[in-house]
């Protein structure tokens, strides 16, 4: 597990919604100017100087990535709301390496060991790509260097007997584990096992991956579709009394019949219904929405009391959860919503990708996953913030937080 260079597989080496995203900011805001921030939220675990001058040498590489001939028929093919103009641009696109700035924080006391700050600007249509693959590489790459206190060993098979506990009890569900994955070979190991998994039992459903590449590599289904930077960028340009409803309109716009489930928590799920709830017709033409912070066993409760005011029939709505699930986790969410007579769908990422125990406590102990995030900071040099469902803990600049948290009567 020595240092050595880590590139992604390929440009597509990354979640779906990138993709989607930069396609509907390629559209709407060709010209919007973005910064990007790293946070890496466990402030008692250090990286050391060798590990990030061995990120920095990896970014430099990153320009080397294009989309080929043959993973374009492919996208052409199996994601048909990728419009041949999109698809031009990504063909052309490449990593630009001077966009990322990354600075390596000694510790006072010694200084081989320490924080770091990555910051990514530029345009928004290009900087949007490099969240996922900067994450990515950052985990494989500490797992390699800082932390080596864990083995491959019977990670595909744990996948498998997840796939097929989730499958067992009828779950529909995603790998949704590219960002905080220890490395891509354990991804891929992932997925094998998933497959193995759904191959053997004919309930419950794989749905797919969100990471492109791996689902060109196994013919699986790539799933994914909006994500919070979305709502972010839209509330800092245009304004947030009303962000949630225009964003949904501009991507709308974009993907009139694709990819139409609803991410709620941006600024709390109860300022989305605000919206949600004004715009019926609308609500009705979004397929399902997701859940990603907060407390999920109240979710599924609030949105069928939603839907039910709004006259849906709830067996039309879905709802994917999303925020650190494991198999548990997973099926006592299908068994409520099962409960309540709503559809339900599993995207489960770190718990998949990043699930190993540390060689030296005999498999007692975890070995934890890098608990980090890379979020949209500014567009245009006004300040972005996400308040979420996890209402005490705001992402961006504290003015704008106070402001957005007083627009929607929000009072933690």
């Amino acid at each position: 597990m020595s240092g050595q260079v880590v590139l992604p597989a390929s440009i597509l080496d990354t979640d779906l919604y990138k993709l989607t995203m930069q396609q509907a900011v390629l559209h709407h805001f060709p010209d919007v100017q973005a910064t990007y921030h790293f946070t890496h939220r466990d402030k008692n675990v250090f990286f050391t100087r060798e590990c990030i001058q061995q990120f920095q040498l990896s970014i430099s590489k990153f320009g080397d990535l294009q989309l080929s001939d043959s993973e374009r028929v492919w996208l052409k093919a199996t994601c048909p709301y990728f419009t041949d103009n999109y698809l031009d641009f990504l063909s052309a696109y490449r990593f630009k390496v001077d966009q990322v700035q990354v600075h390596f924080i000694p510790l006072p006391d010694d200084a081989a060991f320490g924080h770091l700050e990555i910051e990514a600007s530029g345009s928004w249509v290009d900087t949007i790509m490099w969240e996922v693959p900067l994450m990515a590489c950052l985990s494989e790459i500490y797992f390699r260097m800082v932390d080596t206190d864990w083995s491959y060993d019977g990670q595909e098979e744990s996948a498998y007997r997840k796939g097929q506990t989730l499958l067992a009890a009828g779950c529909i569900f995603s790998e949704f584990g590219t960002r905080r994955r220890r490395s891509y070979h354990t991804q891929d190991i992932v997925v094998g096992g998933l497959l193995r998994a759904a191959k053997s039992t004919d309930s419950g459903k794989l749905l797919g991956t969100s990471n492109v590449h791996l689902a060109h590599k196994y013919n699986l289904m790539p799933v994914g579709t909006i994500a919070h930077e979305w709502f972010m960028g839209i509330g800092a340009l245009k304004g947030y009394e009303h962000a949630n409803w225009l964003a949904l309109s501009l991507w709308e716009q974009v993907y009139p019949h694709d990819l139409l489930l609803a991410l709620t928590d941006t600024f709390s799920t109860e300022a989305f219904y605000k919206d949600f709830i004004q715009h019926p017709e609308e609500a009705r033409r979004w397929t399902g929405l997701r859940q990603d912070s907060g407390d999920p066993f109240v979710f599924a409760p609030r949105a069928r009391e939603v839907y039910q005011q709004l006259g849906i029939n709830l067996h039309d709505k879905t709802i994917i959860f999303s925020d650190a699930l494991n198999v548990d986790k997973a099926l006592k969410l299908k068994k409520q919503c099962d409960e309540l007579g709503i559809n339900a769908s599993f995207g489960i990422g770190t718990s998949l990708t990043n699930d190993f125990k540390s060689l030296s406590s005999g498999g007692a102990a975890q070995s934890r996953a890098l608990n980090m995030v890379i979020k949209l900071a500014a567009v245009n040099s006004r300040p972005c913030v996400k308040i979420s469902d996890e209402l005490t803990k705001n992402t961006g600049d504290p003015k704008t937080v106070r402001l957005v948290k007083n627009i929607f009567g929000i009072n933690v």
